[in-house]
């Protein structure tokens, strides 16, 4: 198995620093952009990983670089910069690593006094988080903000990609790490998944709302999240020890959270730096649990009393969840191990030979379904699903208690996207990044038919796909899917990739004058 974009025949340098463009710059089209095609793409990932004479361990922990592609009367203009967190700042002006990083602890220059030592290790032991923002972006309110999984976020301006304002969840919520996978509904609401560490004697994950911007808070000052409500909390199942997790699945009445056995501990995360070692080294998967599986009503801020459980398993992207007859279907991108964090160390990616299946779990797209309503007249082990649709079960273990096994509906798929206008509803089509024996691709998948459809080209390294839905769409298809495109071909610009959303047939491209670096996650503004 490959990495995600990493295939035998391409050679990708991830530990490269990137270089920022923040001037806007026309793109070369070649094909025909729709005309309905109006608004601009964000993108975010990491790309500094050099400052100095020292070097970030881990592909994740590098300082942010933002892209935006405008779409406007058939015409894309780029643009690219750096995020100015107070991370960036502070390596840069000391010219080296001096704020740690998930997978990078940053130690003080060798030369600095026993006070200055004295003081970091004391920084270190009540870690103050970073406000590197490189995995995603968020919209509250009106505003756009870069993130990433800690307590700080950052205000961007979405057209010029300049930081305006750092923001501390921890004012407004006892959150100390928050998902960067929020959802949101057709008012403009957002909601949110945070964790609560040893607050008052208990660790718990807050689920959270966001308003929207309302005509009352024009002119005022502040950032939306000074209007957040919490909708529940969830008692985490270990006071040190929650679960680690990277998004979550809503629908119109429930929020789904899973709780696995991957958890970071807090007490090792508190010792790290005496040690000389990660926060990510306190990560540990506990194989031998079962994964929780909580479902919480929306309307009432309360979990629903029955229980469900499944096996142990590592997911970070969940693809959708809709409720269908008494049930609530909820599709995730899984694997059987954490050894995924483990392939984005620095070292991993500049050994070609380690990518292999014998060490690094293949990602499975997995189909759970969650009856809401005990049924008494079950027996003990009958399987309580009755739709015809998946084999997905629950078995009846005790009343109000199920085992769930999931239906596995491909391997391979990650990076997921949907339609998002049917998030929460029944979908058909899921859009992300293929990984096989070429992982130059991007691809459709149908759930119900089970085939997918590629786009790959040589010596092209696609990003997460992106679908933009026509308006007034005839079909949840009926669209266009954007991809960022990283061109090794000698002589050749990278691109943005527009592929029809039904056919997945090439519409257009639009060659940058600028090199593209590999990302995470993209965000599409419509105008």
């Amino acid at each position: 198995m490959l990495l995600p974009g990493l295939s035998a025949n391409m050679s990708v340098d991830f530990s490269k620093n990137a270089t920022e463009s923040p001037e806007p710059c026309k793109a070369e089209i070649k094909g025909n952009i729709p005309s309905w095609l109006q608004g601009m793409l964000l993108r975010n990932g990491p790309g500094i990983f050099t400052v100095g004479d020292t070097n970030y361990n881990h592909w994740f922990d590098g300082m942010a670089l933002m892209h935006s592609f405008t779409f406007k009367d058939g015409e894309i203009i780029h643009r690219s910069r750096f995020l100015r967190s107070d991370t960036y700042k502070a390596n840069m002006e000391a010219n080296r690593i001096v704020v740690s990083e998930m997978g990078t602890m940053a130690y003080p220059d060798p030369s600095k006094n026993f006070i200055f030592k004295a003081i970091t290790f004391l920084n270190h032991t009540m870690p103050d988080f970073t406000d590197n923002g490189a995995s995603n972006f968020i919209k509250y309110g009106n505003d756009y903000y870069a993130t990433s999984e800690t307590n700080y976020i950052s205000k961007i301006d979405p057209v010029t990609l300049e930081t305006l304002e750092k923001v501390d969840y921890l004012k407004y919520l006892p959150v100390n790490l928050a998902s960067c996978h929020p959802h949101y509904d057709k008012e403009g609401n957002a909601y949110n998944i945070g964790t609560s560490i040893a607050t008052k004697g208990k660790t718990k994950y807050v689920l959270f709302k966001v308003p929207a911007a309302s005509d009352k808070d024009k002119g005022k000052k502040g950032p939306a999240l000074k209007n957040v409500e919490v909708i529940c909390s969830v008692p985490c199942r270990s006071l040190l020890m929650p679960s680690y997790y990277h998004s979550f699945g809503i629908t119109d009445n429930y929020i789904i959270f899973v709780e696995m056995p991957f958890k970071l501990d807090i007490l090792k995360m508190a010792t790290a730096y005496m040690r000389g070692v990660s926060w990510a080294s306190c990560l540990k998967f506990c194989p031998e649990e079962n994964t929780l599986i909580h479902l919480v009503d929306r309307k009432t801020g309360k979990e629903v009393e029955t229980k469900y459980y499944t096996g142990a398993m590592v997911l970070y992207h969940h693809v959708n969840a809709f409720e269908d007859d008494g049930h609530v279907v909820f599709d995730v991108i899984a694997y059987t191990d954490n050894s995924l964090y483990d392939m984005f160390y620095l070292s991993n990616l500049r050994e070609k030979s380690q990518f292999d299946e014998k060490r690094f779990s293949k990602p499975t797209y997995k189909r759970f379904a969650l009856p809401i309503h005990a049924d008494k007249g079950v027996p003990v082990g009958g399987n309580m699903v009755k739709l015809k649709y998946t084999t997905a079960s629950a078995v009846k273990e005790k009343e109000g208690k199920f085992m769930c096994q999931a239906e596995v509906l491909c391997e391979g798929l990650e990076l997921p996207r949907i339609n998002y206008d049917i998030n929460g509803k029944r979908h058909q089509f899921v859009y992300g990044n293929y990984v096989g024996d070429s992982a130059e691709v991007v691809a459709k998948f149908d759930t119900e038919s089970k085939k997918m459809v590629y786009w790959d080209e040589d010596k092209c390294l696609p990003s997460e796909p992106v679908f933009v839905p026509r308006p007034n769409g005839e079909s949840e298809d009926d669209g266009v899917v954007l991809t960022s495109v990283i061109n090794s071909n000698p002589g050749q610009s990278s691109f943005i990739l527009i592929l029809d959303g039904k056919t997945f047939k090439e519409v257009a491209r639009a060659y940058v004058n600028t090199e593209l670096n590999k990302d995470m996650h993209g965000f599409f503004i419509p105008h």
